[in-house]
């Protein structure tokens, strides 16, 4: 006799994963994998009504930055709050592993440079109890999450852990050096990294302000690297470039891809500095794709954009010098001075001076906007702090002052700097479309004060198949694809990202009438009370992780049935 499923989910309307069209059926699930799609006999041990509803599969996040939080969490929120049920972290060539006990302080100022999560946190949560990259997988593989963790060998930590001084400081790599980083990134692959990453960008660096140890690593280097990683298993090499040197370092990793057979990902944005450059990214990424390598463009869903306020990181008038004189009060008596007339006066007077801080621009009003509730990521330049002082026939300082101070003192400000040069997100959806991108960067677990991206994948839905207005949409069918199987795939899970029999039981269950995002609020649920922007998502009713359902009706059920991903992951045949 055969036994009951565990899960039957009841009349649905599927999106499977695969881009095909929508079609009506229930789904059976037992021992953690799907067993049924079809017209299900068995009742279930559960039964989900899912009738009304959109069923798709689990999410795969590629570009996260949990490598902290996974050491001192469980829940890997916001992520798991928001569909997804693989997240991808160690990306930006920035981790914890491996790293001498010398170096603790070294890896916390370049998480909290690059990332945008406060050393407090992270010296207070992580417990190192590990020196080796596969003695942190070994430590990690003994945690259980509400969503599955796969993990990069970071190159920065690599780097460190190899040349000391030397490759903290940049130096070149010598043979010796190669040969030791190459040994150490095959027993990462052994112990199950899915790929390794690093970084050649300016605007990564320490809370010092050094630059990240991996900037300007030589081909000879990353060569050694990929080629004994993907020679001991596929290994996807990610990677972050400058847009003002694209033009030298893509050629060089095109090269270490076409010298290791390595699958390469990285980021691709429209920058306001050079609005088409992306296209012709896309265009040589095409090119190598027919020469046989494999090169995936990550894509973010929507403007990378800048929360700024009195509560976060920083604001329009951090430079100005009498707000830095009140800055380090408590948030309620800053504002009770910044609502003095004096205060605002003297602010609004001054200027903003030059820092060299990488994510502080000069306050640009024509580029700023109030984000809304429901939050608009989309606005016409009309709404802008700039066009609206016009009308008004204010300034922009004062509109911006004045609305950091609403809510008491916890307004913020929205400023979209990459993929909204145009006013608009045709650029966006036109790379989404194309056959060699992903959607990424949703930078899940960093950015705690200044940048609140995790909820891309229900931004994917919810604006790209329903809410747009002001251009075309995207269909649901390819949205659940690229977010789940093409994702899963391009990190070499293919055993997820499908809802038919055999694949791994990660599926949402969503009330896709009602999905909707909330603005963004700082919430101080860190260790040590840290401070991160969240986002209330309504709408997933059930969110299943390995069969086991971690999310119902918004609220986490407590079920931890995540695990580590120990390497890539076969296609299951049907149960």
């Amino acid at each position: 006799m055969t036994s009951a499923p565990d899960i039957v989910i009841r009349g649905g309307t599927i999106a499977d994963g695969s881009g095909g069209d929508l079609y009506e059926a229930d789904v059976a699930i037992a021992d953690g994998k799907i067993t049924e799609v079809g017209k299900v006999a068995s009742k279930g041990k559960e039964e989900i009504d899912a009738r009304g509803k959109l069923v798709a599969p689990g999410f795969v996040d590629v570009h996260t930055h949990y490598d902290g939080q996974v050491t001192w969490s469980q829940d890997i929120t916001p992520s798991s709050q928001n569909g997804v049920t693989s997240a991808i972290m160690g990306n930006c060539g920035v981790g914890f592993a491996p790293c001498r006990p010398s170096d603790h302080t070294r890896l916390i100022q370049l998480m909290e440079g690059v990332e945008d999560i406060p050393e407090p946190v992270l010296s207070a949560g992580i417990p190192w109890e590990w020196e080796s990259f596969p003695d942190y997988m070994n430590w990690l593989s003994k945690r259980s999450f509400d969503v599955d963790i796969g993990a990069q060998l970071p190159h920065a930590a690599l780097r460190v852990y190899v040349m000391g001084e030397r490759g903290a400081r940049r130096d070149p790599s010598t043979v010796e050096d190669n040969r030791q980083m190459a040994q150490l990134a095959s027993d990462a692959v052994r112990a199950g990294a899915l790929g390794f990453s690093t970084s050649r960008t300016l605007n990564h660096r320490t809370s010092t302000g050094d630059f990240t140890p991996t900037l300007k690593a030589g081909e000879d280097e990353l060569t050694a690297i990929a080629g004994a990683m993907h020679g001991v298993g596929r290994s996807v090499l990610q990677f972050v470039l400058d847009l003002s040197t694209v033009h030298e370092d893509l050629p060089m990793m095109l090269r270490v891809a076409e010298n290791t057979k390595c699958p390469i990902s990285f980021s691709i944005t429209q920058n306001d500095k050079s609005p088409r450059r992306w296209r012709q990214t896309l265009e040589t990424i095409s090119e190598a794709t027919s020469r046989g390598l494999s090169v995936t463009a990550q894509i973010a869903a929507r403007p990378v954009g800048l929360m700024l306020g009195l509560e976060l990181s920083r604001n329009p008038f951090q430079t100005h010098a009498s707000y830095k004189a009140i800055a380090h009060l408590p948030l309620k008596e800053r504002v009770a001075r910044l609502r003095q007339a004096e205060t605002r006066a003297a602010i609004l007077a001054e200027n903003a001076s030059d820092t060299d801080d990488p994510l502080f621009f000069r306050p640009n009003y024509d580029k700023m906007y109030l984000l809304g509730n429901p939050p608009d990521y989309e606005q016409p330049p009309e709404n802008t702090l700039g066009a609206q002082a016009r009308r008004l026939g204010k300034r922009p300082e004062e509109l911006a002052y004045d609305a950091m101070l609403t809510d008491g003192g916890r307004g913020m400000l929205y400023v979209p700097f990459l993929n909204y040069s145009d006013g608009n997100l045709d650029a966006t959806r036109e790379m989404l479309l194309d056959p060699n991108s992903v959607p990424g960067l949703s930078d899940g677990g960093a950015h705690c004060g200044i940048i609140c991206d995790a909820s891309f994948p229900t931004y994917l839905l919810t604006h790209w198949t329903r809410d747009r207005t002001r251009g075309e949409k995207l269909s649901i069918p390819f949205v659940i694809a690229v977010q789940s199987r093409k994702t899963a795939l391009s990190v070499g899970l293919a055993d997820r990202g499908l809802i038919a029999p055999g694949y791994k039981a990660d599926v949402n269950v969503i009330d896709y009438d009602h999905l909707h995002l909330h603005p963004p609020k700082v919430h101080y649920d860190l260790p040590v009370g840290g401070r991160r922007l969240l986002q209330q998502v309504d709408g997933y009713e059930a969110t299943i992780v390995s069969g086991v359902v971690t999310q119902r009706g918004g609220a986490a059920t407590g079920a931890r049935p995540g695990r580590l991903i120990r390497g890539t992951q076969a296609t299951h045949s049907a149960a």
